[in-house]
């Protein structure tokens, strides 16, 4: 196997099974990934797919090249102290610890008052969970131009990424596709809804429903043109798609959306002030 992957997964959930299921076989052989987790069922899990595991932090993890936390933020600080005697000068660490800033990590990771500045903070989607994630990444200082190709190409794995500058920038990919897929959620059940009340069985709204969006993304995605300008295309002055987006408009879809945005990208911020202390 080429350029072969030594990989430890710290939290051994979902999104580290959607992240070992693109790569064990392609990057990395399953024996070359240490798994961290207290659960008896997921280590267990694990073992059946040939890779070490372990409940807590142990030597193990000096000699894996990458450290991918993927725990909850509550208890990210204790875990990533616990890691610390583990870490070398050329570990790359990548963390999808919502709302846990790098530099909180670095911190943790630090010798006395020096932070460990070779950290990639990441934030997924749900959909990573079937490899059509959307993943914002920003990196620390210590992070060069080859440990970036590293950390971008793990994360690719599990969809498209994408590299914003600071943590800031990452509150806001938090507000937009962090939380994006329940939006996107939302509308989806408020249009099945509205089918039924037209009529149509529930089965039927939903096929329409799932099959327009998904249409509707894709077309989004292939065109050069913009979502102003493939809406208008759509929109016939007088039809039936004027009378509904008029609906939209009196009341205040994109002023709705905007609040929403904000809202999600200011708990972000609160989240993280929170969680690093």
């Amino acid at each position: 196997m080429k350029n072969t992957l030594s990989l430890a997964l710290i939290g051994g959930g979902n999104m580290a099974s959607a992240l070992a299921s693109g790569l064990i076989g392609r990057r990395c052989a399953a024996a070359d990934v240490h798994v961290i987790d207290p659960g008896d069922d997921t280590r267990s899990r694990w073992e059946a797919l040939g890779t070490t595991t372990a409940t807590a932090p142990d030597a193990r993890l000096s000699e894996c090249r990458v450290w991918f936390f993927a725990v909850k933020p509550q208890v990210m600080a204790e875990v990533v102290r616990q890691c610390q005697p583990w870490l070398r000068p050329d570990t790359l660490v990548i963390s999808i610890a919502a709302g846990i800033p790098g530099s909180a990590i670095a911190g943790w990771l630090g010798s006395g008052s020096v932070p460990y500045t070779r950290v990639v903070r990441c934030m997924p989607n749900t959909p990573a969970l079937i490899a059509a994630g959307m993943t914002g990444m920003t990196a620390l200082s210590g992070v060069d131009d080859p440990d970036r190709v590293l950390a971008e190409e793990l994360l690719r794995a599990v969809g498209d990424v994408l590299w914003v500058a600071d943590d800031a920038a990452i509150d806001a990919v938090t507000a937009v596709s962090g939380s994006g897929p329940a939006y996107v959620f939302l509308f989806l059940e408020a249009l099945i809804a509205a089918g039924v009340e037209q009529g149509l069985t529930p089965e039927q709204a939903r096929q329409l429903a799932l099959a327009t969006f998904h249409g509707a993304t894709q077309l989004a995605t292939l065109s050069p043109d913009s979502p102003a300008v493939l809406r208008e295309r759509v929109t016939s002055k007088g039809g039936t798609t004027a009378a509904a987006l008029a609906v939209f408009q009196q009341h205040g879809l994109t002023d709705i959306m905007r609040e929403a945005v904000s809202a999600a990208a200011r708990r972000a911020g609160e989240l993280a002030r929170e969680f690093s202390r």
